[in-house]
């Protein structure tokens, strides 16, 4: 599936919160978003990725957004995580990857020679309506917060 382009409504379901509710776009009527696409909880990349933006979280919000990671973790994964380091976001699970693949982020990756499907770390920003602005396909994990800023800023 290719990835959504920028432009284009984001789907409106993201996924299912720790109490198994399906969360949708329209819950944040209104709000810009980010939206933000990783593998696997308690990676390194995604512990990185995930300490920048709770590090840049009060920031974004100053600029009135609302703040979604989205993996295929289980919620009960993406609890331990969230209290582990202290993640003032929401977490969303995908486990049967539906969203990844609406978004087209469920794509075919290599590692060590083996071919598999999986999750590519994608950012996507949309406005109060909910059309993407900016799409992030190179996220520098270290600076998540930062290359977001940058951007909104250009």
């Amino acid at each position: 599936s290719t990835i959504m382009n920028i432009g284009d409504m984001i789907p409106e379901v993201l996924g299912y919160d720790a109490e198994g509710r399906q969360v949708k776009a329209s819950d944040f009527a209104g709000k810009p978003l980010i939206v933000y696409f990783y593998p696997k909880d308690n990676t390194s990349g995604c512990t990185a990725e995930a300490c920048s933006l709770r590090d840049g979280y009060e920031a974004l919000c100053a600029r009135g957004f609302v703040v979604i990671g989205i993996s295929k973790d289980s919620p009960k994964s993406h609890l331990k995580f969230a209290e582990k380091y202290t993640l003032p976001f929401i977490l969303l699970s995908d486990e049967s990857t539906e969203v990844n693949q609406a978004f087209g982020v469920w794509q075919k990756k290599k590692m060590a020679g083996r071919e598999y499907m999986g999750t590519v770390r994608t950012t996507f920003i949309t406005d109060a309506t909910h059309h993407i602005t900016h799409i992030i396909t190179k996220v520098d994990t270290k600076n998540a917060a930062a290359q977001i800023e940058s951007l909104l800023d250009s």
